[in-house]
């Protein structure tokens, strides 16, 4: 029998040995186009123990991308012989128009262009169209007429997108204050009933080894700006995580049908996010020793040391439907993406912001006036002004849900939450510090154990991320 594997990540049907094959979705499986024979690819997962990771290690898909490297490029095809000549700015794969043998870039020059591993579409087309036009009938009453009119899901692409996948193996180390709860009571003040909390407060510390497997970050820099009040890649980011786990070793013939994007970004660019991304799992990891903190914990000290790291670049399956709204000079492209593994569907719909506005005016005068009226009729003297009050934000709340439905401006991959991690050899601090007394907050002061720092999608007071490398950031800078 044929041998499935060949050199260069190129498969052969084990049937009849031929190169040209192709994704068949309904198995999952690589098709021969000449025998119609279904086989299994190479699996990119191997038995790393992560734990034993040291220093750097970055694969050949996931070197940086040399960009002198010339373009255009002659191939001589594995297969038959003939020689294949491309133009590497333009494609990451090319087909010999003698045998169709598919074959990948990296096999000719090992730029780094093209990726490692590749995760096969699970969900055909008819599913991705089915679940884009089900998100946007949900948004029907706020879009936008003109988007309403143009919306068709036969825009809808097969993409698969550049991503960084890196296994990580840390130490972390915490430190701070954390409250147990041990009463919660009310008092009448007046008129007024007002909650009480008791407290006891602890100095704690947590030290421990933590693996992470799989941390996958976006490599294509426009993904990476994700400032949603500019763009709505952000609802990209929202369709993760991705099974990781099923990726098969690189085959160009995965990408039959489908379109890809080049990786533009490389590991140092990317390495500031994953490492406080990591940062993030390990916050929320150790949570699972802090159970008997009930009020949350202030960690006065964080620190991850990253004792070795494994780099590969992957191109992930979505569907994708797009729609550019131009209003006066200004436009902005929407996208609704659906993970093309487990059919998970976010997105960004154009809104008629007069009508929204219009509706939410109504609203917020009705509010308004039955607040007032409520107020005086139902209220004592001493909180009619506190009922008045509550009344005036009913129609700004309505404008920001609406939005915020349509837009999904806040949409991001729960990374800290989502990736997979495991930590080991903790060793616990915890000494008592005091008793605490008629406490307003149902939580710690200054609780920030919950806090999210590696998310691209937070931008500092410039308006850009504050945890994506400089030097992306002056690059996406530059875009604008």
């Amino acid at each position: 029998m044929v041998e499935a594997k060949a050199k260069n990540g190129m498969n052969r049907c084990p049937k009849c040995g031929a190169t040209d094959t192709s994704l068949d979705l309904k198995s999952g499986k690589l098709k021969c186009n000449y025998c119609r024979a279904l086989f299994d690819a190479t699996s990119a997962n191997g038995a790393t123990d992560i734990s034993q990771l040291k220093g750097r290690k970055v694969s050949g898909g996931a070197k940086d991308i040399i960009p002198d490297k010339k373009t255009i490029v002659t191939f001589k095809c594995p297969a038959c012989g003939a020689e294949v000549v491309i133009n590497a700015d333009e494609a990451t794969s090319a087909k010999c128009h003698w045998c169709r043998h598919v074959f990948g870039i990296n096999e000719q020059i090992e730029n780094g262009a093209v990726p490692d591993m590749v995760l096969p579409f699970k969900l055909d087309k008819a599913t991705g169209e089915k679940k884009i036009r089900e998100f946007v009938e949900k948004r029907q009453f706020y879009a936008h007429p003109v988007f309403k009119k143009e919306f068709t899901t036969e825009n809808t692409m097969g993409v698969y997108l550049p991503y960084m996948v890196v296994d990580v193996n840390a130490h972390a180390s915490l430190s701070g204050q954390a409250e147990h709860q041990t009463r919660s009571y009310t008092v009448q003040i007046n008129n007024r009933t007002v909650r009480y909390y008791d407290a006891d407060l602890y100095n704690v510390a947590r030290d421990f080894d933590i693996v992470i497997d799989d941390l996958t970050v976006e490599a294509s820099k426009d993904k990476l700006n994700q400032n949603s009040l500019i763009n709505t890649t952000n609802v990209i980011n929202a369709i993760m995580p991705f099974d990781t786990e099923n990726c098969v070793s690189w085959n160009a013939n995965y990408l039959r049908g489908f379109a890809s994007e080049k990786r533009d970004a490389n590991v140092e660019d990317v390495s500031g996010i994953a490492k406080a991304q990591a940062q993030d799992i390990a916050r929320f990891k150790v949570k699972e020793t802090m159970e008997f903190y009930d009020r949350g914990a202030v960690w006065s000290s964080e620190s991850i040391d990253v004792k070795g790291a494994e780099w590969k670049s992957a191109y992930l399956p979505i569907w994708l439907y797009s729609y550019l709204e131009k209003k006066d000079d200004k436009k902005l492209l929407h996208y609704v993406a659906v993970n093309a593994r487990d059919g998970k569907t976010m997105g960004s719909v154009p809104i008629y912001t007069a009508k929204l506005l219009a509706v939410s005016i109504v609203i917020e005068v009705l509010s308004i006036v039955l607040g007032f009226f409520w107020a005086f009729i139902w209220f004592s003297d001493d909180d009619s002004a506190y009922a008045g009050f509550l009344s005036l934000f009913p129609g700004f709340v309505y404008y920001f849900i609406i939005k915020n439905k349509y837009r999904n401006m806040n949409a991001r991959n729960k990374h800290e939450s989502n990736t997979k991690s495991e930590i080991s050899n903790v060793k616990k601090s915890d000494t008592f510090v005091e008793k605490r007394t008629r406490l307003r907050n149902s939580q710690i002061e200054g609780k920030n154990s919950d806090d999210v720092k590696g998310t691209v999608a937070k931008m500092n007071k410039n308006g850009f991320m504050e945890n994506i490398s400089s030097k992306v950031i002056e690059e996406i800078k530059n875009q604008q």
